[in-house]
């Protein structure tokens, strides 16, 4: 859709929220599981995808599912606090001392007032695994409703 166009369409809700329940009423348990497969599947492909040094980023991706009335979902996050300049990468910036008047460490021929940190490109890898939840969904829903009618 380009900028400035806009369309406006009525839905009456009341007929799909019906319909919706109609629908979801008798595979909502099959739905749940397959969205609790797709939380561990979508965790698990950004655990892949993290870039690896220490292995702290990666073992630090958790999920948790959200519950709330009818509707079912997951959250898949870090709490790393470089996750996001991995994820988004970062611009070129300067390190200055905070409690000090110049910066050393080990190694370092003398001590500096400042360190310039050039542009770090993104690497991402949590939007990636988010953006298979659909396939993955599919997927388990397919394995889900394949299981419950062997029973």
């Amino acid at each position: 859709m380009r900028i400035g166009t806009s369309a406006t369409t009525r839905i009456n809700t009341r007929q799909y929220e019906r319909g919706l329940r109609r629908a979801l009423g008798g595979m909502s348990d099959d739905v749940k599981r397959a969205v609790d497969r797709t939380r561990i599947d979508v965790q698990n492909e950004a655990r892949r995808r993290a870039p690896v040094d220490t292995g702290r980023l990666r073992s630090s991706i958790v999920s948790r599912a959200e519950n709330s009335g009818r509707s079912v979902g997951y959250v898949v996050g870090t709490n790393v606090k470089y996750a996001a300049a991995i994820e988004y990468g970062t611009d070129e910036y300067d390190i200055f001392p905070t409690n000090k008047k110049a910066l050393y460490w080990p190694g370092a021929r003398h001590p500096v007032a400042k360190v310039h940190h050039p542009a770090m490109p993104a690497r991402p890898f949590i939007r990636p695994a988010v953006e298979m939840a659909e396939i993955f969904f599919r997927a388990n829903l397919s394995q889900v409703r394949a299981g419950r009618g062997r029973r």
